[in-house]
């Protein structure tokens, strides 16, 4: 299911970026952004290249600025994939950072922010975190959840889900086509009892919202304004 498009376009790092701060939450770094006062928190779950990426933070601040504490943890230990590194290609490199492991270590986060006083959470996954975001949604560990352009998601892992789940996804995507996402929009028309929504963006290629190039620029924005509403709703 994964291949050479959860590598492509790869950002480049940087520590620094973004308006929050690292902090330990739960037993992982996780950069933190967003008013200390809110009740309502959203996970952000990173795809392959972690929680270091400009434009994954600069989505979180955007997150925060609708009025969500917003929580992007280091899922990776500090070792997000590095596609230069010939020694440790993206299947050995996912042996040791399963998406399994993702959905535990968010366990201890959310009775962290529950201790802080959060009352509401939503999670939206990119790519490897769409994943970890369904098993969370099964668990109805959170109140809402977001799969952005996902990878390993299958049918049963949305008929599992027990909270509104909305998929975002390309149009070119090898991960999960067309086809598949089609599939996922007629499994929720099934369960009336959850909320469901499937869109798929026209012209764009897995990865886009946070990996966009220029010219995915305002299909990223659409994707990212879809997602806020979707928290908006069902997160409060």
């Amino acid at each position: 299911m994964s291949g050479p498009q959860c590598c492509e376009n790869p950002p480049i790092l940087n520590p620094r970026s973004g308006d929050g701060c690292v902090e330990q939450l739960g037993g992982l770094n996780a950069y933190i952004v967003g008013s200390q006062d809110s009740k309502l928190a959203i996970l952000l779950l990173s795809d392959i290249f972690g929680y270091e990426a400009p434009n994954f933070r600069k989505l979180a601040d955007k997150v925060a600025a609708a009025g969500f504490y917003v929580v992007v943890p280091d899922y990776f230990n500090g070792d997000p994939f590095a596609p230069e590194n010939p020694e440790r290609p993206f299947m050995v490199w996912l042996k040791d950072h399963g998406t399994d492991k993702g959905s535990e270590d968010t366990k201890p986060i959310i009775q962290a922010l529950k201790s802080k006083g959060i009352s509401k959470i939503g999670a939206a996954g990119f790519c490897w975190g769409a994943k970890v975001a369904v098993e969370l949604a099964k668990c109805e560990l959170i109140q809402a959840a977001v799969l952005v352009h996902p990878a390993f998601v299958t049918p049963d892992d949305i008929k599992g889900a027990k909270v509104p789940i909305a998929v975002l996804g390309a149009e070119i995507d090898r991960l999960s086509p067309p086809e598949l996402l089609k599939h996922f929009e007629e499994v929720l028309a099934a369960k009336s009892e959850v909320d469901g929504f499937v869109k798929i963006y026209p012209k764009t290629s897995h990865g886009w919202t946070i990996r966009y190039k220029v010219e995915d620029e305002a299909a990223a924005m659409e994707a990212h304004s879809d997602m806020i509403q979707w928290f908006t709703k069902f997160v409060k």
